[in-house]
């Protein structure tokens, strides 16, 4: 087993509840970004860290954890807003690709803007068969919940079948830093062209958090195991 821990963010509030009263830490402790604290996964040890929603406060964190731990892997959970027809609500998306799409170049190329900040990740170091209800994906992500007048846009030109808000800034700092990054999204609800079923509803989002995160925390020794057993080279 390891002896150095793996970071593992977790971003918007209600996740980050839900992972704390599912594992119930012993002690909480204090970063300059929010709370963080230690906890083993099936003998593997890790550091939850509490990075905040939205891009801004997921870059700082992962900079922020980069540089101080260094680590060899660094991670994201949490949950995403998927499209009708590209999605169920339910299923786990690990992230191989992520645009940011709410960039708006107006001077100069936009295509070249939304390339610079895209990333991938080929994880070559999983070798095994994913768990059950698991498969790569295509995600886009930006400060925003998704307007659903956006869903052609998003699923046509960009090619996602989710979308959230902060698996593009996380994947991006890791990326430019040479960590190889592990971003697994639960699909909470869906997008349609004409709706999204939680636009005014967060007590549904909210409602559902405790058992996605809950299958994120539970899969989650299996990618350690895979990233321990598998040597890696940083993906960029």
């Amino acid at each position: 087993m390891p002896t150095t821990p793996i970071p593992v963010l977790v971003s918007a509030n209600g996740e980050w509840a839900a992972v704390r009263a599912i594992l119930q830490p012993n002690a909480i402790h204090q970063t300059p970004l929010g709370e963080s604290f230690g906890f083993e996964l099936s003998g593997f040890p890790c550091l939850f860290f509490h990075s905040g929603w939205g891009k801004i406060s997921t870059a700082s964190a992962a900079q922020f954890i980069i540089d101080r731990y260094q680590p060899d892997l660094i991670i994201n959970l949490g949950t995403c807003g998927g499209f009708e027809g590209y999605s169920v609500i339910g299923e786990t998306l690990i992230v191989n690709d992520v645009v940011v799409y709410d960039i708006f170049e107006r001077m100069d190329d936009p295509i070249a803007a939304l390339k610079h900040y895209q990333s991938s990740n080929g994880y070559s170091w999983i070798k095994s068969p994913l768990p059950p209800n698991t498969r790569f994906a295509r995600l886009a992500s930006a400060d925003q919940d998704v307007d659903f007048s956006a869903f052609d846009r998003l699923t046509k030109i960009h090619q996602a079948v989710a979308a959230d808000w902060e698996t593009g800034a996380f994947a991006w700092v890791a990326a430019r830093n040479q960590i190889p990054w592990l971003a697994l999204r639960s699909v909470s609800d869906l997008i349609t062209r004409h709706a999204s079923e939680t636009d005014g509803e967060v007590d549904l989002w909210r409602s559902r958090l405790e058992r996605l995160m809950g299958n994120l925390l539970a899969d989650l020794p299996f990618y350690l195991k895979e990233f321990t057993q598998n040597n890696c080279s940083p993906q960029t």
